[in-house]
């Protein structure tokens, strides 16, 4: 018998393009979700070579991080992951954590692997930064380095508690808001 010359396990022509050429949804979000990171991680490692422009400095990493925590809080984490998280404080004034997931599904692997890589080594990076400048004695640079722990290290907390708790999706969450606030108006009213 002739041997066909034709082998299922290989892949025709243009098959396998589709699996490689897996493209990310929101490139300039990924980019984003980095570059505010990377930027003040550059900044602080470059302010050695200024060392007269403490102040300009200071305050440009201090922009970088700010832009950072408020892009994966509102954005990032919305696009790539399918988790939002805020907290609410109410009239009397009791502090309420509320999380928001949307169905795993829904979510690009390698947009959830730039996300939570990004989120998991900054903050460490940040934290040798605070200890070595502890060590180190260098005062100045020691409340810039916290800034970008604190920062980082927030918008970790509130993703991984998002991610461990904000099981329920965004539509039963906003309802259970508005029902809520509903109910505490009319017993106000009476």
């Amino acid at each position: 018998m002739p041997q066909s010359s034709q082998n299922t396990d290989a892949p025709l022509f243009g098959e396998d393009d589709d699996k490689r050429k897996s493209k990310i949804r929101h490139p300039v979000v990924s980019f984003l979700h980095l570059f505010f990171r990377t930027s003040a991680i550059f900044v602080y490692l470059m302010c050695d070579f200024f060392r007269g422009h403490f102040i300009a400095s200071m305050v440009t990493i201090i922009l970088l991080l700010s832009c950072d925590f408020w892009t994966v809080k509102n954005v990032s984490g919305r696009l790539l992951v399918g988790l939002r998280w805020w907290n609410r404080v109410d009239e009397d004034g009791t502090s309420h954590w509320v999380f928001e997931a949307k169905k795993e599904g829904s979510v690009d692997v390698r947009e959830s692997q730039v996300f939570w890589l990004g989120l998991i080594v900054f903050p460490i990076l940040w934290a040798i930064f605070v200890f070595s400048l502890i060590f180190s004695f260098q005062i100045k640079w020691l409340a810039v380095a916290i800034m970008g722990l604190v920062l980082q290290s927030a918008n970790l907390y509130g993703y991984v508690r998002c991610k461990v708790r904000g099981k329920s999706g965004f539509s039963t969450i906003a309802q259970n808001y508005l029902g809520v606030q509903l109910f505490k108006q009319a017993l106000m009213k009476t």
